[in-house]
């Protein structure tokens, strides 16, 4: 234990840090691991690799995840912006350079090789984003002559088209769900909400005609029809489970849903664990959520404010995009449940989102003297 008379970096992050979302984040990455025993053995047998291929990569996965939020929680507010536009800038040319020269899966290019590692920039795009564009809308907020939300409009056109050309619909529609909750936490008129609402559904009809692959998985799930097997293997997975699910390491429609160890994680988890089991995480999302809703509320910086907000929308909203498939309640798309889901980009970059939220979360001492003389100057006290 770390004393509070201690000086030096170790003990003040201790004590300043927020202990309660420092314990979500583990609790969230345990569990992921725990499930990653039972979910990807079946998987790598099933592809030909020896059954504990995929625990191992996700054991190795978890360590510098630990080890980057960790790193970037130690932080200052202005060195996590700066972090973030460098972040953004490398992810965004990244993005770039995939449409031309990465890899193509299944007909979308969102993957460059570095090294021998597979790297997915959009996944590390995305809290960078969340952050450049809290500051843009600060700034505005702090200084209307400063044309804050017209680059936050900006820089999200930019990011969406990127998306769109990829293309990657379902981080599309995350990205543009978090940026829109920002920009109405920064005050966005009547005219822009009915405006982008409006752009909004017309980009979502227009991908139902531009893209074959968007119309066909919301024909499927609207109508039932065609191959459905995943949500239905899912499905089935789920109601097998039933309330307290068939015990660790028994799961049998597990060993054939595709993507188990990934996008279906939460159905092997409903199965072998049951649905209290998954209410329960469900719960564990929901408290990181509100706790980070919470704070932002009660935050008097516009810049921790919306960025906090932001970067707990996007977990949150992402968690329920994959829970919602899992439970047929949205078409099929295949995003990862956060720090559950085995993948290194995934668990790497949401690693840096959950640092960058204890990075702004953290009690300093020197903001709460400065919120205390901003509080005697604005009711007419001379300040300390």
């Amino acid at each position: 234990m770390v004393s509070r008379v201690q000086r030096g970096a170790l003990a003040d992050w201790f004590w300043t840090i927020d202990r309660f979302f420092l314990a979500i984040f583990i609790l969230l990455m345990g569990i992921g691991f725990m499930l990653s025993f039972a979910a990807s053995p079946a998987v790598a047998e099933r592809i030909g690799l020896e059954p504990f291929h995929f625990v191992k990569r996700h054991a190795a996965f978890l360590i510098p995840a630990i080890a980057t939020m960790i790193g970037i929680s130690f932080l200052t507010p202005r060195q996590v912006r700066r972090t973030a536009v460098i972040l953004l800038i490398v992810a965004l040319a990244m993005m770039l350079f995939a449409l031309f020269f990465g890899i193509e899966v299944k007909g979308s290019r969102r993957w460059v090789n570095i090294a021998s590692l597979s790297i997915q920039p959009s996944e590390f795009m995305k809290p960078a984003f969340v952050i450049v564009c809290a500051w843009l809308f600060a700034e505005h907020a702090r200084q209307p002559e400063i044309p804050g939300n017209l680059f936050a409009i900006i820089l999200y056109g930019i990011v969406a088209s990127l998306l769109v050309a990829q293309p990657d619909l379902g981080q599309t529609i995350l990205t543009t769900a978090v940026w829109g909750g920002m920009f109405f936490m920064a005050g966005m008129p009547w005219l822009w909400i009915i405006l982008l609402g409006g752009f909004g559904a017309g980009g979502l009809v227009s991908a139902y005609y531009v893209f074959p692959h968007v119309a066909l998985r919301i024909d499927k799930f609207l109508t039932g029809e065609g191959d459905t097997f995943q949500v239905d293997t899912a499905k089935e997975a789920i109601v097998r489970g039933d309330w307290f699910g068939a015990g660790p390491g028994e799961g049998i429609v597990k060993r054939i849903i595709p993507d188990a160890h990934t996008d279906f994680i939460f159905s092997v988890a409903a199965e072998e664990f049951g649905v209290i089991f998954c209410m329960a995480l469900v719960a564990v999302f929901a408290v990181l959520v509100l706790r980070g809703l919470s704070h932002a509320y009660k935050e008097k910086n516009d810049f921790n404010r919306f960025a906090v907000a932001g970067l707990v929308l996007q977990i949150g909203i992402q968690s329920i995009i994959n829970v919602g498939v899992n439970l047929q309640l949205l078409p099929a798309k295949g995003m990862t449940l956060p720090l559950i889901s085995y993948g290194g980009s995934s668990m790497i970059a949401i690693a840096v989102t959950a640092g960058f939220i204890l990075a702004l979360t953290r009690h300093r001492p020197e903001k709460r003297a400065q919120d205390r003389s901003l509080f005697r100057v604005t009711n007419g006290l001379p300040a300390e």
